[in-house]
């Protein structure tokens, strides 16, 4: 009984029913309850059923779905239910068994055939109802973004990113109601964007890098002088040696401790897709400064908490990685690693003797790696160069199994 199906999500496209497969038409003309948007309700307003509009908090339409079990439901979505959609937020709370999927062509399929471009070329992402500032990490020279916006402002938004970064030739094309009769397209450059565009619509981007532009690759080890400090920062070099221990994974959690300027935060969400990180630090400043950070480089996401360590750490959501860059104390290991999901892994950074010698005892007792990292750079003596020593930092690392 449980493994049934009796919930239908069905997406549908700007050609209304006419569009669907003669089956999925069937099934939303024998449906007893059709929930949707008011753009979806219009798109099938022929079919004779019980109207409910998506539920205010979005998160009660889970409750509302399994009320109206026994009876003949449908969800409509646009396009692809499971490609940034309704269906994939149902399909986490509702056994896939109860469910049938039926897929239209999705936004970004239809935006690709209108612009000529490969889908195995494109960066595929959504701001619909999310910050907008987290495609700042998706800009590159040459890349190509079909993006999902949230509204008839983003376009122009993004328009400003680009153009503040040095990308002000990439050219932008707005495609909206495609497939319909009233379908619309949009184009110019991002430096001279100015169109006035409908609400529901979809952005491509041709990433184009003028010669001066800003070089932000998701590959972790930014320069330093992209984030806003007060000196006490993980440098570039050993910021990227400890991304690398961390391992960032799409959907993956960090628990940045000491978090300061958000450096290592904010690199971590930016390698992987859907990664999360939680930024613990004491300091309103430097909260600030990685909340300004994170905003100015895709990271928008960055969750920053108030707190000492480790009472800051009760009832987090357990991580898939801990960084300690601050806080450093063996109550804090303790307390870090118990929460560690299995194969989480753990890195801690230490510039004082007294933090090394800690890191040291703590390898002794767990395994784990330990290393010294030391980075010179060439720099002016006098009329001559020499090389100029940056404090070393030791670094232990473990991952737990």
């Amino acid at each position: 009984m449980s493994d049934t199906p009796w919930l239908h999500i069905v997406g549908i496209g700007e050609d209304g029913l006419y569009g669907l497969s003669p089956a999925t038409r069937a099934v939303v003309e024998a449906a007893e309850v059709i929930i949707g948007g008011d753009r979806h309700h219009a798109l099938s307003d022929r079919v004779t059923a019980r109207r409910l509009a998506w539920p205010s908090p979005f998160d009660a339409l889970i409750d509302q779905l399994i009320s109206l079990r026994g009876q003949r439901v449908v969800v409509l979505a646009t396009g692809d239910p499971l490609w940034f959609s309704v269906g994939a937020r149902i399909g986490r709370a509702i056994p896939p068994g109860q469910i049938v999927y039926h897929p239209q062509l999705s936004a970004f399929q239809l935006a690709a055939a209108r612009m000529g471009w490969s889908m195995a070329d494109v960066e595929t992402l959504t701001v619909h109802g999310r910050p907008v500032h987290q495609m700042i990490a998706f800009i590159q020279p040459d890349a190509r973004l079909l993006i999902l916006t949230t509204g008839a402002q983003t376009p122009a938004q993004i328009a400003k990113f680009l153009t503040d970064r040095g990308f002000g030739k990439s050219s932008l094309t707005v495609l909206a109601n495609m497939g319909g009769p009233a379908e619309t397209r949009f184009d110019a450059t991002a430096e001279d964007w100015s169109h006035e565009v409908p609400a529901f619509n979809t952005l491509a981007v041709n990433c184009i890098a003028d010669p001066n532009a800003a070089l932000l690759p998701r590959v972790p080890g930014l320069a330093d002088d992209l984030f806003r400090s007060d000196g006490t920062m993980t440098k570039r070099e050993v910021r990227a040696a400890t991304l690398a221990k961390l391992m960032p994974m799409r959907g993956a959690l960090l628990w940045d401790i000491g978090t300061g300027s958000g450096s290592v935060a904010i690199e971590w969400i930016r390698a992987a897709r859907s990664a999360r990180a939680i930024g613990i630090e004491p300091r309103a400043d430097r909260r600030a400064m990685a909340a300004e950070n994170a905003l100015a480089l895709g990271a928008p996401r960055l969750d920053l908490r108030d707190g000492e360590v480790p009472q800051a750490l009760e009832n987090l959501p357990s991580p898939d990685a801990v960084f300690i860059g601050g806080g450093l104390s063996e109550e804090v290991y303790d307390a870090a690693f118990a929460a560690l999901k299995p194969l989480g892994r753990l890195v801690a950074n230490a510039v004082t003797l007294e933090s090394e010698s800690l890191l040291m005892t703590l390898h002794v007792k767990h395994g784990g790696d330990l290393v010294r990292i030391a980075v010179e750079r060439a720099e002016s003596v006098g009329r001559y160069r020499g090389w100029r020593p940056s404090m070393g930092v030791t670094q232990w690392s473990l991952v737990k199994r």
